[in-house]
This record gives C-alpha cells, structure tokens and sequence, in this order.
C-alpha cells in the first residue's frame, strides 16, 4: 500500500483529488490531507508518506517553499496546479508527474502508475544490491536459523542450507549433508527471514541459497545447485536473477 498526502488549499480539490483516488487507485491510502505550507510541512513529518498530491499556491506559501524544508526528500511527488509556468521548476525536484487542474481521472490514473512502478523498481534494486552484498560476503551476516519439527527443534547455520521447497502447508529444508528437514512454516516466512542473507525466490516453491548455486541453465530454464539439485525458475523470477549474475 503506497501511503498518500493531499496538500491543497481548496477543499473541493482536496476532495476530487480523495474521491479519484479511491475510485481508481486502490493500493493508494491517503493518510493526511493538508491545506497549507506549514500543516503540510507537520503532515510529512508525522506521516512519512510515499508520495504527496502538491499545489503549488497556497496561502502561506508555494509547494517549492514546503520542499525547501526537508534537507532530503524521500518521498514522491505529483504536482496538481492550475499554473502551468511552473512546471520546469516542478520537474527540478524530480516530479514524477505535473497535472494541471481541472483534473481528469485519466491523468490522475497514469500518474499513479507511475509512482507504482517507481517504487517497485526501487524496492527490486534495493533488494538486489542486498542479495548482491551477502553473496559476496557471505560471512558477515553468518547466525543460525530454528527449525522446528514435531518431534525435533534443529539449530542450523545458515550457511548449511542449500534450499527450501514448499510442499503444501509445509517447507523441505535441504542441508549439505544431504539431510532433509520438513516443517511446518510457509516458502514466504523463510523468503522474509532470509533476504539478508543470500537467499533468493527463484519460484513460487523454491527458495535457494545463491552461495550454492552452481548454474543457471537459461535455455532450460532452471539452476543447478551444488549438490546437484535440479531447480526450475518461474518466468517472473528469470530476469531478476539474470540481473543479479550479470552484478557479480
């Protein structure tokens, strides 16, 4: 869910603006609305939203008086104004859009997809360069990870883990002594545990451990792991670990 603040001094914008949004944009949740420079400025700071809908006139203000406050914006912008003059100066602190009122659902819509695809492809790179950094240093995040069986509770090192495969409600887990261990956790549970540690999704069944990948057959469109395990990859997941290859 992308959270969303509206700035705008006019209620009936304000509104519209609301109202679209919730018509068209369902992963959007505005979590504010401001009517000013300095209720804005409070908004971002209580909030910390995703993006903000900003005018430009207000009556304390501009929006570009409201950006000069933060030392670094970390947050996405569209501009919703009925002055066009401003768009150049707009576009200086990288908005993603600039509509200009009175506004159209089309528009707004588009505007919106992009601020989705801006921010999955960042949460995709930033999870790279996270995956890229524990494959080449494997040992600075080395710990042990809990498994739980009915009978045992296993302490096993991370690193010892070669892959995790989903068989129902329950998760095999593949170690490098050839041993196996089945749980009763879900793939996504170890997919969010183990991010930060060289683990990557390849499939919706598989999670594999990159320090013991051996190759990537793309024409057969499946990894070769290091104890020989044969693992297909979902075409969704082939560019994501073409990239990261390519990053080694």
């Amino acid at each position: 869910m992308i959270r969303a603040i509206i700035i705008d001094d006019e209620a009936n914008n304000q509104e519209l603006i609301s109202n679209l949004l919730g018509a068209y944009a369902e992963n959007i949740q505005v979590v504010a609305i401001a009517n000013s420079v300095e209720t804005a400025y409070v908004a971002i700071t209580e909030h910390h939203p995703d993006l903000i809908f900003l005018d430009i006139q207000m009556p304390d203000g501009t929006g570009f008086d409201l950006l000069k406050k933060f030392e670094k914006i970390n947050f996405k912008i569209i501009f919703v104004t009925a002055h066009q003059e401003f768009a150049i100066e707009a576009f200086k602190y990288c908005a993603l859009d600039y509509l200009l009122k009175p506004l159209s659902p089309a528009n707004l819509i588009e505007a919106v997809k992009k601020v989705e695809e801006s921010i999955s492809s960042e949460d995709l790179n930033l999870k790279l360069k996270t995956l890229l950094s524990n494959i080449t240093e494997p040992g600075k995040n080395k710990k042990k990870i809990v498994l739980k069986t009915m009978e045992r509770i296993y302490s096993v090192d991370i690193n010892d883990i070669i892959r995790f495969e989903s068989d129902g409600g329950y998760t095999k887990v593949f170690l490098v002594d050839g041993k196996r261990i089945m749980v009763s956790r879900t793939m996504k549970e170890f997919d969010d545990l183990l991010l930060d540690a060289g683990f990557l999704r390849v499939h919706h069944s598989h999670l594999i451990n990159m320090n013991h990948l051996f190759c990537f057959e793309k024409g057969e469109g499946h990894v070769v792991m290091k104890d020989e395990a044969i693992v297909p990859v979902s075409n969704r997941k082939k560019d994501h670990l073409l990239e990261l290859l390519n990053m080694l």
